[in-house]
């Protein structure tokens, strides 16, 4: 029989590679997503049901028509700068709508749930490799939500026998290396996607926010992780779960940190383009860096980023941009 498994946000850039990574594992993944940011022509590996988490009712119709056996959870608002300017919108939507989520699934007795967490909920701590047991002081409303649904999904096992699997992972870059499915946010707000669009004409200029952060030279580092690699290893959670080896975090990242201006230096061995740049300000929430130092998902999970590389995570990318008929 089909094994169903429900994937909030399953329209999104991250959801819809998950979605792939599932249905090649052997599962059907049922996307559920209200469609605000994410887009219906991006789920081709399993049905859609178009629901908002927001709606108690909307989970529980998803819930009893197709009986998922676990919860890959995605959905959320995401972008720290908007979480600074409105964090009430984002303690209403991802923590509200999380909590809904997780009782619905307890309702209909799915048990098995991983919840797609951000390193962000560790803050700025420069000069620290990061790993699950860093203490979390998240400095932005974001990452504070994020590890409020965190508690939440905690909380839940002892009470309700909730399973999870909670993954705390990096930047995520590239696109599905067959381009089946890719990254189309609108707006564009991470590097690689719109460093392309200003080598491809598509903005004026790539735009730098910040040189004085306390880094080699002053840009932002980041640990990136390739999205396929992510969803690879959310499978790998979901089976981790099915075979009922319990609760745990696992941080997802390869490292090692590259500077905003490392990136923009490695795209131009894969385009043979310079990057049109202008600088600006720092943004209100940004840590200086945030790299990965745990090897607890390539130990117990056997997970390994092969794909997390620079130069295939922005070939990728640009692939995917260039393809027939792209938009963004």
């Amino acid at each position: 029989m089909t094994q169903h498994v429900l994937v909030t946000g399953g329209a999104g850039y991250i959801g819809a590679h998950a979605c792939k990574a599932l249905a090649r594992a052997g599962f059907t993944p049922l996307a559920f997503d209200n469609l605000s940011t994410g887009w219906a022509e991006a789920v081709k590996f399993g049905p859609l049901f178009q629901g908002d988490l927001m709606d108690p009712a909307a989970l529980d119709a998803a819930f009893a028509q197709y009986k998922p056996i676990a919860v890959l959870h995605f959905a959320a608002l995401s972008l720290v700068g908007d979480s600074m300017s409105d964090p009430g919108r984002y303690w209403r939507v991802n923590v509200n709508g999380s909590l809904n989520l997780v009782e619905a699934a307890v309702r209909a007795g799915c048990l098995n749930f991983v919840f797609s967490s951000t390193c962000a909920t560790y803050g700025d701590q420069d000069g620290v490799l990061l790993n699950e047991d860093t203490p979390q002081y998240p400095i932005n409303a974001y990452g504070a939500s994020k590890k409020a649904i965190e508690e939440i999904v905690k909380n839940f096992g002892p009470a309700h026998g909730l399973n999870h699997v909670i993954f705390r992972y990096f930047n995520v870059a590239g696109a599905d290396p067959e381009a089946e499915v890719g990254e189309q946010h609108r707006p564009e707000t991470h590097l690689i996607p719109l460093m392309l669009d200003a080598i491809d004409g598509r903005r004026p200029a790539l735009t730098i926010f910040g040189q004085d952060y306390p880094t080699p030279d002053g840009t932002c580092v980041r640990d990136y992780v390739h999205v396929s690699d992510l969803a690879d290893a959310h499978v790998k959670g979901l089976q981790w779960l099915l075979a009922g080896r319990g609760n745990r975090a696992f941080n997802l990242g390869t490292g090692h940190g590259f500077s905003v201006r490392q990136v923009v230096d490695a795209s131009r061995a894969v385009t043979n383009r310079e990057v049109p740049m202008t600088l600006g300000a720092r943004r209100a929430g940004d840590a200086a860096a945030l790299v990965s130092g745990s090897a607890r998902a390539r130990e117990e999970l056997g997970w390994r980023p092969e794909r997390s590389t620079l130069p295939l995570m922005i070939g990728d990318a640009l692939a995917w941009s260039r393809k027939p008929g792209f938009s963004r």
